[in-house]
């Protein structure tokens, strides 16, 4: 089985500062890398390195030839990304000693996907496979629609969040992967209780994966609610934690595993790319997750 990531690609530009940079300062960073990353990049280089065959669907600049090498040498399939003459997606990173992260996104070549690309995909579709998609790519709504037209397992991860968007595609999604506070957001409501009772209710089909933060993370649907702790660990990055445990989660449950045991994997792999900076280069192995978890009690 293969998930078919039709997701963006950026470019990201990390800077360490002391804090967020105030309305008319300029502040001097004390270090910065250029560095892989995107919502769907990331999460393509989390399923590759869980050991998961991935094919990821998007767009970069002619000029960014680096950008398919680094993903070809993290094992992802990129047959199926257009070489545009557009700029390719890129994020400005403010990061601090604290690990909070503040992002500038430009959507670039990742809003230049054609119906004719996506289609070509969906049709080379088998039995099994699923489809993944975030929001910071055009056409999602239509994509939605039409990989589940095509048979395919739908999974979404609607960040940036547009809740208008994702209330019109929800009937089109197995699995919603999103955190409490857009959870929330969708319920119309401020309790994280009354949304677990509320979006089943509204979509008796979705199943819903809702991410926590230190409380690790809850799935729930009409017939089940798991929840899974976090681990504790020093956090340095926290910018690619949901692209990790959502790419360990899918290829986890694309092997087989229940719930519970792909949620707790991919607390682990989360767990791990949090002490390490960056976005794609903090993700780690399949192995060293593996190890993670036989340490723990």
């Amino acid at each position: 089985m293969t998930v078919f990531n039709i997701g963006s690609i950026n470019i990201d530009h990390l800077y360490e500062v002391e804090h967020f940079v105030r309305p008319g300062e300029t502040l001097s960073s004390t270090s910065y890398q250029q560095v892989l990353g995107g919502k769907g990049a990331n999460q393509s280089v989390a399923l590759a390195k869980a050991q998961a065959e991935v094919k990821h669907v998007g767009a970069v600049c002619r000029a960014d030839q680096h950008i398919l090498q680094q993903l070809q040498e993290y094992g992802v399939n990129t047959d199926n990304i257009a070489q545009v003459e557009q700029v390719s997606g890129h994020a400005i990173i403010q990061l601090t000693p604290s690990a909070e992260n503040s992002i500038i996104l430009h959507a670039g070549a990742n809003h230049q996907l054609s119906q004719v690309q996506i289609q070509n995909v969906l049709e080379s579709l088998s039995e099994g496979d699923w489809v993944l998609l975030q929001n910071e790519t055009n056409l999602v709504a239509e994509t939605l629609e039409w990989a589940q037209q095509a048979g395919a397992k739908v999974a979404f991860n609607p960040a940036p969040m547009d809740a208008e968007l994702t209330h019109q595609v929800l009937p089109f999604i197995d699995l919603l992967i999103v955190n409490e506070v857009e959870a929330m957001d969708l319920a119309d409501t401020d309790s994280i209780e009354k949304a677990t009772q509320i979006l089943p209710k509204q979509y008796p089909e979705l199943a819903v994966m809702m991410t926590l933060g230190k409380d690790g993370v809850r799935y729930f649907s009409q017939q089940e609610d798991i929840q899974v702790a976090a681990f504790t660990v020093a956090a340095k990055d926290t910018t690619a934690a949901g692209d990790t445990f959502i790419g360990f989660c899918l290829a986890e449950l694309e092997r087989g595993s229940d719930y519970a045991t792909a949620m707790r994997t991919a607390c682990a792999a989360s767990a791990i790319a949090v002490t390490r900076m960056g976005a794609a280069p903090s993700i780690p192995s399949l192995v060293e997750v593996q190890e993670f978890l036989a340490q723990q009690p």
